[in-house]
């Protein structure tokens, strides 16, 4: 299990002794390594053999398309993640090209929404422990889409375009549909063009609908509800939102942020909280645990602003920064040593060097 811990080792140094982008003495990062910390995300992410709670039906996926021609792809599919499982079936790399493609552009939209925030190698070593680890890993087209719809938060927040958001989502949602359940957040960002925003959202709604959830809502209902699924650890994964939810609302005049993005952020962390409520009355886990996945970016932003929010402003604040990495390592290890899925991902294998030995 010990390489599970290469990307945190990596990440640490930068993380802990960063200051804030905020305030006037920060350093831009180091481009150089923070390319080469994205290829060797991309490279975890995708080059892994046998690694995953769903790796038998990624397979079956990419089986299913072998010989087939393109018309095999369909909406009700995820479109987007068909086109790579044929290409994968069909021209070269087999599952591995599929998760490759899928790790890059995942890596990609984290390290996007993780250079926006004020401490962006804290952001990435958040994110490690459970967001690449477990998602990107176990949930591969879900994990392309909240990697896309990083992307989108990003644009709606920092450049207040409403249709490259919108644009983002339909991108996200042709990886694995429940993206849609975004589209909604445009309005909640309080920033200008309020009715702008809300009459695009409005008239793309349906279409998306249409477009990408019609054919497989009768699936969906059967799969999530009527089967009543339930999610190990559902309420854990939850309550992983909900924590940084409570800490945003109750410090949020402290956090450097613009006063529409500490509207948009109240919003979330509100939902967040419904989430608890909602685990409880929904007959399916399942479909609570898999929305609550798009609101782990409030995860990312809440503990990496907590050395600025609790510490001294402008400062390093190791102190704060080290508490924050040690809770990450501390949830990396509860995950590897106590969750009852992990097996899944032990031992890890790198698909290069199986592939070298076999």
């Amino acid at each position: 299990m010990w390489p599970y811990f290469i990307l945190p080792l990596i990440v640490l140094w930068p993380a802990l002794t960063e200051r804030s982008q905020f305030y006037g003495k920060w350093k831009r990062p180091m481009e150089w390594y923070w390319l080469f910390v994205a290829a060797v995300m991309a490279m975890f992410i995708g080059w892994r053999h046998e690694v995953g709670g769903d790796w038998i039906s990624y397979l079956v996926y990419v089986d299913d398309l072998v010989g087939e021609s393109v018309s095999a792809i369909r909406v009700n599919n995820d479109p987007a993640y068909a086109v790579l499982n044929w290409i994968g079936a069909n021209v070269f790399g087999d599952v591995y090209f599929t998760n490759i493609v899928s790790g890059i552009i995942f890596t990609g939209g984290l390290f996007y929404f993780c250079k926006k925030l004020s401490r962006p190698w804290l952001g990435l070593f958040v994110a490690i422990p459970y967001l690449v680890n477990v998602v990107a890993m176990g949930y591969t087209r879900q994990g392309v889409a909240i990697g896309l719809a990083m992307v989108a938060i990003a644009k709606l927040l920092f450049e207040n375009n409403a249709g490259k958001f919108l644009i983002w989502i339909a991108l996200a949602a042709a990886f694995h549909k429940s993206a849609v359940v975004l589209i909604l957040v445009a309005l909640l960002a309080g920033s200008k063009g309020k009715w702008l925003k809300f009459f695009m959202v409005a008239v793309s709604a349906p279409f998306l609908f249409v477009l990408l959830l019609q054919e497989s809502m009768d699936s969906l209902v059967r799969g999530y509800i009527e089967a009543e699924y339930s999610s190990a650890g559902a309420d854990i994964r939850v309550f992983m939102n909900a924590l940084p939810a409570c800490l945003f609302l109750v410090f949020k005049n402290r956090f450097e942020l613009k006063d529409e993005h500490k509207v948009f952020w109240t919003w979330i962390s509100l939902l967040a909280l419904a989430f608890v409520l909602l685990l409880k009355i929904s007959p399916s886990s399942t479909a609570v645990d898999r929305l609550a996945l798009y609101w782990i970016p409030l995860q990312i932003l809440v503990w990496s602003s907590i050395p600025d929010v609790l510490g001294r402003k402008g400062g390093k604040n190791y102190k704060w920064s080290g508490l924050v990495i040690s809770s990450q390592i501390f949830v990396l290890m509860v995950w590897l040593f106590f969750s009852n899925n992990s097996d899944a991902w032990i031992p890890y294998k790198f698909y290069p060097w199986e592939w070298i030995w076999s």
